[in-house]
């Protein structure tokens, strides 16, 4: 029973917590976005007081439920650990008992709380699980969840159904790609061979929570008089913290995810108050304050296999039935999305266009919320929710070395919307703090630069105006290019004090491949 509670609600956070990152139409997070604000590294950065001190006590009465239940990349390595079990009785029994890494676990944490404090925003990232979980998702997920709805919605448009709706998809960050690629197979490996092996090692929520979790008031124990050594509890243990020779359990690295109590045939594993028993290495009996243990029987457990049947095989006509028609739907995606590929590459098919490229901006421009770019540094921690959650494509993750995967904004795609503040919505670690409408547009994150030698009045003798007429804050007027002179060309000309820096001069700019107009970020970011 206790497993099953377990599992029922790590899959319900699993699958909440990933569409949070999938979802690019922002209805999920108004119902799970909370989900995210309870990771604890998160809640610890934004100072959420109620949230660090729930995630506490739930440590030190139950252990490290939050490991095996509430963070994402604790139950991603179930699920691959759990994959490889299905392959054979041979390796759902492949763990075995290992002595605690401590230096490796408080070295690793030692590494992360010195980046904290320094503020070397990447070296963080990396480490958070729960961020690097976001990224996965956001990289390699993401992409696969949105092909797949640009291909229902090029059949529904075909038969004038617009249920569905396209997306770009493009690779937002070099860099944070490959990270999240590098970062994907490392914890498949690990997973797949040993189970919570980056949990008990690596991972610094792992190591502060398990330090607690010797504390607990409920623990998994092992009565020493019922046991039989069979070694099932610890060819079971992903965490490899049963020492089932000595009936000793290590409460730091379990992660009270019960497969031990279910996979033991004679009763001897209980999960109750650590003060009802004597030590198991007393040989007292556990009797006190222990959760009873369904049981089917104290028949021997049967480690041979010979109780389990092969299945048959499919058929190899059906087999090759269901491959042909894979590759005939594969290929006809694949044509459908280069056609509409190529479609976007002219317009109207007279003239072929021209991708913008980034200026160079001598101070990045970080979301209005975000107070400035060292309470944004000291606080993101490169989760990418935001990025997922932007409609207008605006955010994407940093490439400096500093900030690396943390998210900054440029306009080559889109520009930041006055009446959108979803990321400030999505934000669980509080580097861009809730804010309105109302606030969000009066506050300045950057100012406009003008860029004389690219603007097309001068350029190409032609009038434009678009900079000013579709500024939001009316902060740019179209001015004579010679005062002295009425039919000069019009330039534009920009009041920095009503600039508010939301881009949208820079995004609409029909000059090519730069911008004749961009916005420079501040460090700090005011009111106007």
């Amino acid at each position: 029973m206790l497993k099953k509670i377990r599992l029922t609600l790590a899959i319900i956070f699993f699958a909440a917590i990933t569409l949070l990152f999938l979802d690019f139409t922002g209805t999920i997070r108004t119902w799970f976005g909370w989900m995210a604000k309870i990771q604890f590294l998160p809640a610890v950065l934004a100072l959420n007081l109620g949230v660090i001190i729930l995630l506490v006590a739930l440590t030190l009465i139950f252990g490290r439920v939050y490991c095996s239940v509430i963070c994402p990349m604790g139950v991603f390595q179930d699920l691959v650990s759990w994959i490889n079990g299905r392959r054979s009785r041979k390796s759902r029994m492949r763990f075995t008992w290992s002595p605690a890494k401590n230096a490796l676990r408080y070295g690793m944490l030692a590494i992360f709380i010195i980046a904290l404090f320094a503020g070397a925003g990447s070296v963080v990232a990396l480490l958070a699980p729960y961020s690097s979980y976001g990224r996965i998702v956001s990289n390699l997920f993401a992409p696969i969840w949105q092909w797949g709805n640009n291909a229902l919605a090029f059949f529904a448009e075909r038969l004038d159904s617009y249920a569905f709706y396209s997306t770009d998809v493009w690779l937002k960050s070099l860099p944070t790609f490959i990270i999240a690629a590098a970062t994907f197979i490392a914890i498949v490996i690990l997973a797949w061979r040993n189970g919570r092996t980056y949990c008990n090692t690596i991972c610094p929520v792992g190591t502060v929570l398990g330090f607690l979790s010797r504390f607990s008031l409920f623990q998994v124990k092992i009565d020493g008089e019922k046991c039989r050594e069979c070694s099932l509890c610890t060819r079971q243990c992903k965490a490899s913290c049963i020492d089932y020779k000595n009936h000793s359990i290590d409460h730091s690295r379990c992660v009270s995810c019960f497969n031990c109590i279910g996979t033991c045939t004679h009763g001897a594993i209980s999960y109750g108050s650590r003060f009802g028993a004597k030590s198991a290495k007393s040989g007292g009996a556990a009797t006190t304050g222990n959760i009873p243990v369904g049981m089917s029987g104290n028949r021997p457990a049967n480690t041979s296999g010979s109780g389990f049947v092969a299945g048959k095989k499919a058929a190899p006509a059906a087999e090759d039935k269901s491959r042909r028609s894979f590759l005939a739907v594969s290929a006809m995606l694949a044509t459908a999305a280069t056609v509409k590929a190529q479609e976007k590459k002219v317009d109207g098919g007279l003239a072929v266009i021209v991708d913008k490229k980034i200026p160079e901006r001598a101070t990045k421009i970080v979301p209005a919320g975000a107070v400035g770019l060292r309470n944004f540094s000291r606080h993101c921690t490169g989760c990418q929710l935001c990025v997922s959650v932007c409609p207008n494509q605006v955010l994407r993750p940093s490439a400096g070395l500093l900030t690396l995967m943390q998210p900054e904004m440029s306009y080559e795609r889109g520009y930041c919307r006055p009446e959108c503040v979803k990321c400030s919505e999505v934000c669980p670690a509080g580097a861009i703090r809730p804010i309105t409408v109302e606030e969000k547009s009066s506050i300045k994150i950057g100012h406009t630069v003008w860029v004389k030698q690219n603007c097309i009045p001068l350029t190409d003798g032609v009038e434009c105006g678009n900079c000013a007429r579709h500024c939001p804050a009316g902060a740019i007027l179209m001015v004579n290019s010679d005062p002295n002179d009425p039919a000069s060309p019009k330039i534009p000309a920009v009041n920095e004090e009503r600039c508010i820096g939301c881009g949208a001069c820079e995004n609409l700019c029909p000059a090519r491949p730069f911008s004749a107009i961009y916005v420079e970020g501040h460090q700090m970011h005011s009111e106007i």
